[in-house]
């Protein structure tokens, strides 16, 4: 039988990888994981910021909220359109 890990030891395995991170509301970021806490709080660097309407930004590091995180992914890129993403989020929540 395959062990299974708890959450914050699957984002632990993540830290010093590139991770894309859907926000509540309509920002995502994608940046190399630095570090978390115990509620998700996260700091990356070399982020891209994305909005609604497809606008990115570059920032060198960010710490972003984890009562804001909705979803965490080991891909660098959307995996989804943005559309579905909230569609998928609204659902799981």
């Amino acid at each position: 039988m395959a062990s299974q890990l708890l959450p914050l030891e699957l984002i632990d395995k993540c830290v010093g990888s590139k991770i894309w991170v859907v926000m509540k509301g309509d920002k995502e970021f994608a940046g190399t994981l630095l570090g978390f806490d115990d509620y998700v709080n996260m700091v990356l660097e070399d982020v891209t910021e994305f909005d609604y309407t497809g606008a990115q930004t570059k920032l060198p590091k960010i710490l972003l909220n984890g009562n804001n995180v909705c979803m965490v992914s080991t891909a660098s890129t959307p995996l989804l359109p943005r559309m579905f993403i909230s569609r998928v989020i609204f659902i799981a929540l």
